[in-house]
């Protein structure tokens, strides 16, 4: 059975590990763990060569902890990340409440306020919903935030941009650049990293592989495959945060449906869940890539919709977020009494909320959960043959 296993392990470059129990809870490797891995490794080395090796125990309350194996020896894991419908990090410190956090530590206690300062949490879209989402995990006190957008602010986008003003508007403030100045004004200490990039930069998607979870606020369907990839290949819980207001331009309101989607790196897809298409993702990527090919296109009717600008108001899209986020909260610390969902519906014109379970893996991209550095990144030509450093 292990045979297999192994066989693919050398194809594609994948770590092996192995992963065992102590009933009796002890929370360390004992000598006969460290002589079992010494000699199950040093003979998967004479067959594999320099594949990586990791070893871990689970303890009868679910914790896990771990070591990799080297030539030199053993090195503990300094973190372990489980992507379910719970997320669960293991092996982080305790840190003290500050002043600053008293109030969230009396909602959610002091370990979740700890956690949330130890984690690393990428955004991807500064501007409507992702602007409010900036705001409330900077409020949160978490660790560190990357902020991903290549755009500048205007005018036309001071109604929905939260901490952006006349004069950002004027000067041509990049949208990262707002939402680090009010995350710094905040005091918790958050460490912000800044990327005025498109997704489509290598150095983005490297930045982001580092992260712990990720939040996704853009609308076009080609970023959100490249963002849903680069969350099922480094194995990194996805939040994925989409409005759809419908009006006529002059008052009449007839659809705004929001829609919060949790995307775990083996299970269904935004593609699977029929909440992007390939037909746009493939066109927008044109438009990226080549803008003359993709106007060559649409003259000829194969591509429709690929950049148009919808409205969008800071209520409704405030609201999504702090949907977005206290789902994110949820699935951390652990009060909802069900996380069997997957998909937050709400509908602002009927007024209701729904949740929804997704079932069935994306039959493209569940099949490389974990896969992690690859050559082209991510399987995608554009990003190249050179494998993340």
């Amino acid at each position: 059975m292990a045979v297999p296993l192994l066989e693919k392990a050398m194809r594609r470059g994948l770590a092996v590990v192995k992963i065992h129990s102590h009933p009796g809870g002890l929370a360390e490797f004992s000598p006969v763990d460290d002589a079992s891995d010494g000699e199950l490794f040093e003979s998967l080395r004479s067959w594999t060569g320099d594949l990586p090796f990791g070893s871990m125990v689970m303890l009868p309350d679910g914790k896990l902890f771990g070591r990799v194996s080297s030539a030199n020896g053993f090195r503990q894991l300094s973190r372990i990340a489980v992507t379910g419908d719970r997320i669960r990090f293991f092996g982080l410190g305790s840190t003290d409440v500050r002043e600053q956090e008293l109030r969230t530590s009396q909602a959610f206690g002091p370990g979740t306020v700890s956690l949330l300062r130890q984690l690393k949490i990428g955004i991807v879209g500064c501007s409507g919903t992702g602007s409010w989402v900036c705001e409330l995990l900077g409020r949160h006190g978490v660790g560190g935030l990357v902020l991903v957008d290549p755009d500048f602010v205007e005018l036309k986008n001071l109604n929905r941009i939260l901490n952006a003003t006349y004069q950002d508007a004027l000067d041509g403030t990049l949208k990262v650049n707002v939402q680090k100045r009010a995350i710094e004004a905040m005091g918790f200490g958050t460490l912000v990293s800044t990327f005025a990039k498109d997704l489509m930069d290598r150095s983005v998607v490297e930045a982001l592989a580092d992260c712990d979870i990720v939040f996704g606020c853009m609308d076009s369907h080609d970023g959100r495959d490249l963002l849903n990839r680069i969350a099922v290949f480094y194995n990194i819980p996805y939040f994925d945060v989409g409005v759809s207001l419908h009006a006529d331009g002059l008052g009449g309101v007839s659809h705004v449906v929001g829609r919060v989607n949790y995307l775990q790196p083996d299970g269904s897809s935004l593609l699977s869940r029929k909440h992007i298409s390939a037909e746009l993702v493939d066109a927008q990527s044109c438009l990226r890539r080549n803008p003359h090919e993709y106007e060559a296109r649409r003259g000829e009717g194969y591509v429709a919709n690929a950049h148009v600008e919808s409205p969008a108001v800071a209520g409704v899209n405030c609201q999504l977020a702090s949907l977005a986020v206290n789902d994110c909260l949820a699935r951390l610390h652990g009060f909802r009494s069900d996380d069997g969902h997957d998909e937050i519906c709400m509908c602002i014109v009927n007024t209701y909320m729904q949740t929804i379970r997704h079932e069935e893996p994306c039959l493209r991209l569940a099949k490389r959960a974990g896969r992690g550095d690859c050559a082209p990144l991510l399987d995608v030509p554009q990003l190249g043959e050179r494998c993340v450093a």
